[in-house]
């Protein structure tokens, strides 16, 4: 656990100190600007279109190719702890419907809202933002594609609705792996005063402190989510085997050093008890598992070939942010990917396995 608790510290003490290459706007520009090279889309500002809560809460509409409206969003990015619990969270205001249509429309279009918890702009600064907060607008913006992208015309199947717990992160995770992108990183990354480039020394610490002590990591995360499925399957109460004896068992076979007898772990395991992962903690893992693979699809075809990148995020598109939870997510994966899910683009990008050649 100290281990875990240093890779924080470190992390975030590194991520604050680049605020000054990331402002907001530059941000949501690149964000905005990845979107349509992948998917073929274009956001613009819809501001007065629809009434909004707060004067900093933005509303955008996501045009086609061919500048048809698809998709309408809400963006609210700024801290107000008075009223507003923290973190980052997208949810749906309406999901696409064929029967809910109004007013002689084929059909009712999405529209989503993105809410972060930013530090606001102080006069002529704008918002700041750590990496951190970089990955989590780019992670809640890909919950918002699929959301907005669906082309189910059932509202209980369109967008996020009726995927599969251990799928639904796909898209937030697979947009978070673009941050780590160079050309990507260095079209957003730059100080808000100079206009200086994010330095090349300081992009190598990024891909540094991405996969730093990422085996203890996927260890930890081995041991949880193996320990849940366990209990919630096998474990006979009563029995000859007490949960913490089960803990034990599992942490043998994923721990490096051995639990101390004592240890009280599950005592605290919140998410399995109080917080709704109920043999349902591996889906952490395996969505990592998921949005890894179908990055990979991106880095077969070359990163950096546009033509290609292009006809591989259609193909993204019209799967797995289309077919909703209209079609089982294995299927839709193979669909996307020509084959079943395979952990090894994970354990590539957590540098854990060496690059293919394909790669």
């Amino acid at each position: 656990m100290p281990s875990i608790i240093f890779k924080q510290w470190h992390v975030t003490q590194f991520s604050e100190e680049l605020r000054p290459y990331f402002s907001l706007p530059k941000v949501m520009d690149g964000l905005f600007s990845l979107a349509k090279k992948l998917f073929g889309i274009n956001i613009e500002p819809a501001d007065g279109l629809a009434p909004v809560w707060n004067k900093d809460v933005r509303f955008y509409c996501v045009k086609d190719s061919f500048g048809a409206p698809i998709a309408y969003f809400y963006f609210d990015p700024y801290s107000r702890p008075s009223e507003k619990r923290g973190g980052a969270w997208m949810a749906g205001v309406f999901s696409r419907s064929r029967v809910l249509s109004r007013g002689g429309s084929p059909v009712r279009l999405p529209v989503a809202h993105i809410i972060c918890n930013q530090t606001p702009p102080v006069g002529e600064k704008p918002s700041l933002m750590t990496f951190y907060e970089v990955e989590t607008v780019f992670h809640e913006f890909g919950h918002s594609l699929q959301h907005m992208l669906t082309r189910q015309d059932e509202s209980l199947v369109a967008g996020l609705r009726g995927i599969e717990w251990d799928a639904v992160e796909l898209p937030s995770q697979f947009m978070e792996n673009w941050c780590y992108h160079r050309n990507t990183l260095m079209g957003i990354a730059k100080h808000y005063e100079s206009g200086e480039i994010l330095p090349e020394n300081v992009y190598k610490k990024l891909l540094a402190a991405k996969t730093y002590r990422a085996g203890s990591l996927f260890l930890r995360q081995l041991r949880f989510g193996t320990l849940d499925l366990e209990l919630h399957s096998r474990y006979v109460p009563g029995g000859s085997e007490s949960i913490y004896g089960v803990d034990q068992r599992v942490s043998n076979r994923t721990q490096v050093l051995p639990l101390l007898p004592e240890d009280r772990f599950l005592c605290s395991f919140s998410h399995i008890f109080a917080g709704g992962y109920a043999a349902g903690y591996y889906s952490y893992k395996w969505a990592e598992v998921l949005s890894a693979d179908a990055f990979s699809a991106f880095e077969d075809v070359g990163l950096d070939n546009d033509e290609a990148v292009i006809e591989t995020g259609r193909r993204f598109r019209e799967t797995i942010l289309a077919l909703g939870g209209g079609k089982a997510p294995l299927e839709v994966f193979v669909e996307f990917r020509g084959r079943e899910p395979s952990p090894e683009a994970l354990l590539h990008h957590n540098g854990l396995l060496a690059a293919t050649a394909s790669a």
